[in-house]
């Protein structure tokens, strides 16, 4: 028993001296692993963070706006704001007062017709055939209100209707109107009444007197033409410094360009009077001499027409009246608008002188 436990014991023993110059090993190991871990944590690296910190928290302050300064910065530049925002507001209300009153007459008016030439659209699709056979064009008809309004803005119209109504003076050197004597400023020194002599310099190719092209050009600016779109209802508008002039204006725009729809309206329907009576008189057909008398009878009623009513082609619904009311300029909008610019101008004007002071005075200086 004695010898077992003897022997058991040695064994132990043994076991316990090859156990044991394992854990020096295993420190070895851990000692190893830990070293180039150490190692990477020199004391450089870790004042690196240290050292970077200052300076990104320097940049981000930087990079921030503060309110507090730029508050500042305007409330010491406040008499300059002051200064500039109050130039520009008597700057604005200069402006505005110069400005000349402006006045829109208008007038409401409808179409007679949206096709014209009658029955010529159902003669064309009864007869068309045989008419082509005889050389006779059967067209369908014309919009007449689009046709009359393309005419108003058309510069031979516009022309025409300048020489005979006189308004090369009135329309290219009047500036404004006197209310209390009810009459047009004529500038002097465009046009003198006195000598009824133009008087503008004006370079070469230019003439004293404008052309035709010039005062066709102002004339169209002033005009304004619109249609509902959910009605056919047109409205006219004149914009000019007497609202008188306006109305006056308006109301011979309408009655020149009825007249004009007329006139031609008349001419072709003779015209075409006279060719179909030739023809008439040359063809031997039955089918044909039919299809002649009711083109006949469909150009007499047209030209009927054209010497009855006045209003030919569009019809005044709503007459032209004198304004009362200016239409421009807005001086309040102005006034606001001019005194709004010079604040802000004001305002970017001293934070510029700020921050440009500071950047001066933050450089570093150089020694000497």
């Amino acid at each position: 028993m004695e010898y077992t436990l003897r022997v058991f014991e040695d064994k132990k023993i043994h076991l316990d001296r090859m156990e044991c110059p394992l854990v020096p090993d295993k420190l070895t190991n851990q000692q190893s692993i830990e070293q180039p871990i150490q190692s990477s944590f020199s004391p450089e690296t870790e004042l690196l963070p240290q050292q970077m910190s200052p300076q990104l928290a320097l940049q981000n302050s930087d990079d921030e706006i503060d309110l507090a300064e730029l508050w500042r910065a305007i409330w010491a530049g406040k008499f300059i704001i002051i200064a500039i925002s109050f130039i520009f507001a008597v700057s604005s209300i200069a402006f505005a007062l110069s400005k000349p009153d402006i006045y829109k007459a208008s007038i409401l008016l409808s179409p007679t017709s949206s096709e014209g030439g009658g029955g010529m659209g159902a003669l064309a699709g009864q007869f068309g055939g045989l008419a082509s056979l005889a050389g006779i064009s059967l067209g369908g008809g014309t919009d007449k209100t689009a046709l009359a309004l393309e005419i108003i803005k058309s510069r031979a119209f516009l022309e025409k209707f300048i020489a005979k109504y006189e308004l090369l003076v009135p329309l290219m050197a009047s500036e404004k109107w006197n209310r209390i004597e009810n009459k047009l400023i004529i500038n002097n020194e465009i046009y003198d009444e006195n000598k009824n002599k133009w008087v503008r310099k004006a370079s070469y190719p230019k003439t004293a007197e404008p052309s035709p092209w010039q005062a066709y050009q102002r004339l169209q600016k002033l005009i304004s033409i619109s249609k509902g779109q959910t009605t056919s209802l047109v409205t006219i508008n004149i914009e000019f410094y007497s609202p008188e002039t306006a109305k006056q204006w308006l109301i011979w725009l309408v009655a020149e360009v009825n007249n004009s729809m007329r006139e031609n309206d008349e001419k072709e329907a003779q015209a075409s009077i006279d060719y179909l009576t030739k023809q008439l008189e040359k063809t031997q057909v039955s089918a044909m001499e039919a299809v002649f008398y009711q083109l006949i009878e469909e150009q007499t009623k047209n030209m009927m027409l054209t010497k009855v009513s006045p209003e030919y082609v569009l019809k005044t619904i709503d007459p032209a009246q004198v304004p009362e009311t200016k239409a421009a300029p807005k001086r309040a909008l102005i006034v606001v608008l001019g005194t709004m610019l010079g604040g802000m101008l004001s305002v970017l004007v001293v934070l510029l002188r700020h921050f440009t002071n500071n950047g001066k005075s933050t450089k570093p200086k150089r020694k000497s």
